[in-house]
């Protein structure tokens, strides 16, 4: 699936049209502020591409996991003002609970050619858009009189939600944005037909989030780098010792099988030989802190590790130098707290020193890059976390699967 051989917004007329979009508008808030726009900024190219074309556009997208019905702290109110400050058109916000009711109908229904409305939180539904409701599936496409569906919302396509699937059952026409063209394009390149040396840098907390990850992973790159909290369950299984730090037990002949498929494949993989560690988690996260550097596999019995050491640093800068293809998912250490974020900052600035195609999977390693300043250096940055691990996994995302066929 390196290719997209997908419907795109290139290929559908929509002038005069109503078209559903299903956007990732789900953007960090703060006291009902905007902390970061990266997602709309995001969808912006296929939002002028529709409006240009004079399309009826109609925007959905979830935010956030409302448990409780229809919260306001939870409304696209915030995310639909933005956009209208980004694009020069009119922009009407369809405030209504039930995502598709009277309000969000008048709203359709006094569009002209080039504008946009920009409905309700479509999980103010519940399990109706997360089970994939056909009623409220329904609803979505009966509100663009059946015509158009475009899904350019990576960060949800791993889910089969009925604003993401489910619609695409009622409607005539399916095609992708420019978002998720981009996206699969870097994903599906690095992982099917990377330029090599094809180097994946595995960080985050857990092991069992990323198993199938490292399986996959290491049968298309020729260096995997395990860093992160999931670090230590593998120097445990090579007969380390790890201290109080994080370890997954039930992992550790998982572990020792990848490091066998590693050695059987003759690929490398690298785990961190120094650890800069300390006597507890830090309390609050970014609280002041005194580290020491030990060696990974001799972390005295009462301390834990929460970073790379400088050696590591240095190992997994030099693995980067000589790549060609770089893909990087999850942080090196508690990158949250100034100190601890060295391992995580040498990583990126490695990445960004390199002329290699960086590709940066969603979730923290992204939120890290940005924070750290190395957004503009790097060749793409993923919108999607769970997506893009997903479909390093190997797996197909239903909401590209139903998508028409070119």
């Amino acid at each position: 699936m390196a290719g997209l051989n997908k419907v795109s917004v290139e290929d559908i007329n929509v002038k005069g049209k109503k078209v559903l979009v299903r956007v990732d508008f789900n953007v960090p808030l703060k006291d009902g502020v905007i902390t970061n726009d990266n997602r709309i900024q995001a969808a912006l190219p296929t939002i002028k591409k529709l409006i240009a074309d004079g399309g009826k556009v109609v925007l959905c997208s979830h935010l956030g996991k409302p448990k409780n019905g229809p919260e306001d702290k939870f409304s696209l109110a915030p995310a639909a003002a933005r956009l209208a400050e980004l694009v020069d058109t009119k922009v009407v916000f369809a405030k209504d609970d039930t995502v598709t009711g009277d309000n969000a109908k008048k709203a359709v229904a006094e569009m002209n050619e080039g504008e946009i409305v920009v409905l309700e939180n479509t999980r103010f539904r519940g399990a109706e858009e997360t089970k994939n409701g056909e009623d409220f599936a329904k609803e979505l496409s009966e509100l663009v009189d059946n015509e158009v569906f475009v899904m350019d919302a990576f960060g949800s396509a791993h889910r089969a939600h009925a604003s993401t699937a489910g619609v695409t059952k009622f409607v005539k026409e399916t095609a992708v944005g420019y978002l998720m063209q981009k996206e699969i394009q870097y994903l599906g390149n690095a992982v099917e037909v990377p330029v090599r040396p094809f180097v994946a840098i595995l960080g985050g907390a857990k092991v069992a989030d990323k198993l199938n990850v490292i399986s996959n992973l290491l049968e298309k790159c020729d260096t995997l780098i395990i860093g992160g909290g999931m670090a230590y369950t593998f120097i445990k299984a090579n007969g380390g010792s790890i201290g109080t730090s994080l370890v997954d037990d039930e992992k550790l002949e998982y572990c020792k099988e990848m490091l066998a498929k590693a050695e059987k494949l003759g690929k490398k993989i690298l785990l961190p030989i120094d650890t800069a560690v300390t006597a507890s988690f830090p309390d609050p996260i970014d609280a002041e802190i005194d580290i020491e550097i030990f060696a990974s596999n001799e972390i005295p019995a009462d301390k834990m590790g929460l970073d790379i050491g400088p050696k590591t640093q240095e190992l997994f800068a030099d693995a980067v130098k000589s790549a060609k293809t770089v893909v990087w998912n999850g942080p090196m250490g508690v990158f949250e707290n100034p100190v601890l974020a060295k391992g995580t900052i040498a990583v990126a600035k490695a990445l960004a020193e390199t002329d290699a195609t960086t590709i940066i999977g969603g979730g923290d390693s992204a939120a890290a890059v940005m924070q750290l300043g190395f957004a503009d250096k790097m060749s793409h940055i993923s919108t999607g976390g769970g997506a893009s691990l997903e479909y390093l996994e190997g797996k197909v995302l239903p909401g590209v699967d139903v998508i028409a066929d070119k």
